[in-house]
């Protein structure tokens, strides 16, 4: 991964950033360390419609649907320049309990979009179950088509068209792995137990109910794509 502060890259199993120190509990000292309850589409920004909530929301329902195992989820905020942002996604994605996500998975199987409206910057954060399937080029071109939308204040296409093509990558991804399990199981990262904090607070939400025709959510390491 890269640091969200100084941006060298550094191993995701290091505690701190060998080159400038940061850590995890330096970003609670910035953001809060209580417990963080928030839906998977977050609006704090409040610059989408009800109609545009609903599309973005149908959206990610159907990238959810496709992809069992992982999660996507949208904050949009006033969150300053853009260090404070990559700093504020690997914080949230840490500490957010998603409660309109299942208990059993973690946040390391999410995708967190960030949108800044008032300072005109975004971004993608993932957790490192991710690791072999997304780089760092994939979430730059998923931010890209949403890029011109977005400029001209069509928060909900952009948001849409970044998912969309985040999709297709995954897809792509996942008959690479198909074809090279092995190259792609040596990157897998052993699945890590939901943290306690999120447990408990998603403690009182029951999985959604498998929908006919649809398989039920299977184990990782491995993102599968779901034939519609």
């Amino acid at each position: 991964m890269k640091c969200p502060r100084c941006g060298q890259k550094i191993h995701r199993a290091a505690p701190s950033c060998p080159h400038c120190g940061f850590t995890l509990d330096e970003a609670d000292q910035q953001f809060g360390s209580d417990d963080v309850r928030l839906s998977r589409l977050a609006d704090t920004a409040g610059i989408l419609r009800r109609r545009e909530r609903d599309r973005v929301e149908q959206t990610m329902e159907a990238f959810n649907r496709r992809f069992p195992q992982l999660f996507i989820a949208v904050y949009t905020g006033a969150l300053g320049e853009i260090g404070q942002l990559r700093q504020f996604g690997f914080w949230l994605l840490n500490r957010g309990a998603f409660e309109d996500v299942p208990v059993e998975k973690p946040n390391a199987a999410g995708i967190l979009m960030l949108i800044d409206a008032e300072s005109k910057a975004a971004g993608i954060t993932f957790g490192y179950l991710l690791d072999p399937f997304l780089e760092e080029g994939d979430t730059f071109n998923c931010l890209s088509r949403a890029h011109s939308h977005w400029l001209e204040g069509r928060y909900a296409d952009g948001i849409i068209k970044a998912i969309q093509q985040l999709e297709t990558v995954l897809r792509k991804r996942c008959h690479q792995a198909r074809r090279d399990q092995e190259r792609f199981e040596r990157r897998v990262c052993p699945q890590p137990k939901v943290d306690d904090m999120v447990q408990r607070i998603r403690s009182g939400h029951r999985p959604p109910a498998t929908a006919p025709g649809n398989p039920p959510h299977e184990e990782y390491p491995q993102p599968e794509e779901v034939e519609p």
